[in-house]
């Protein structure tokens, strides 16, 4: 792909595939790298059909987040409709050549669903340690934290919503903490991390308060 940097080429390639997934954006080798997923902040199931191919994303439970989808990088913008609750919202999204683009379907204090667009550009790689993101998809958990339970130490800080922050990490199992405006939110979230892959902790809102999502930044087949 045109202008894949040789350090992303390497990040791409220490990344597993996610075969569950739907390629659900046509691209080539003649198209830039872009790569988009998505999430689903919102009470219940949340689904996506794509514009044109008309294939579509169930993203429910455990599955809440969706691999990195390969789409055209550039002006033109990757278009569908998120449905939840019975309600439908079109989507229109630009993920610039190099980016990775995480859409989080939210829900709005009318009850519509609307998108939260957060986006990475990878200059990080190194085989011998995880690399975790925290994004904070939850307008009302301020100044968010992520905090390492076992080790007491703050991993992220002061993570302002629809911000995203991300560091190296040993590979081990870790217990983490969400913390809003440096009160403890909800319960610890447990995970285990592999040496040359990357990860991401969402915060985003449920019924009883902010709530976290692990996710693999794995990309669809």
């Amino acid at each position: 792909m045109k202008r894949m940097t040789l350090g992303l080429a390497t990040l791409l390639a220490s990344v597993s595939a996610y075969s569950a997934d739907i390629p659900l954006y046509p691209t080539g080798p003649e198209q830039d790298a872009a790569f988009l997923r998505f999430a689903n902040g919102t009470p219940g199931e949340l689904k996506l059909v794509a514009d044109g191919s008309k294939a579509s994303l169930v993203l429910n439970g455990d599955k809440a987040v969706s691999a990195f989808l390969p789409v055209v990088g550039g002006d033109k913008p990757i278009k569908g409709v998120l449905s939840s609750a019975g309600k439908n919202t079109d989507f229109s999204v630009k993920v610039a050549p190099g980016e990775f683009a995480t859409v989080v379907a939210l829900v709005d204090a009318k009850g519509a669903t609307r998108q939260l667009v957060v986006r990475e550009v990878p200059d990080d790689f190194n085989a011998l340690k995880a690399s975790l993101a925290f994004i904070n998809a939850d307008v009302t958990c301020a100044d968010a934290s992520l905090e390492a339970v076992a080790q007491k130490a703050e991993l992220f800080k002061k993570v302002a919503e629809g911000a995203v922050q991300r560091r190296m990490i040993n590979p081990v199992e870790l217990s983490v903490q969400l913390k809003c405006a440096g009160a403890p939110v909800g319960q610890p979230l447990t995970f285990t991390l592999k040496a040359g892959e990357r990860y991401s902790v969402l915060a985003v809102p449920s019924d009883t308060g902010s709530k976290l999502l692990f996710a693999s930044d794995a990309l669809a087949n």
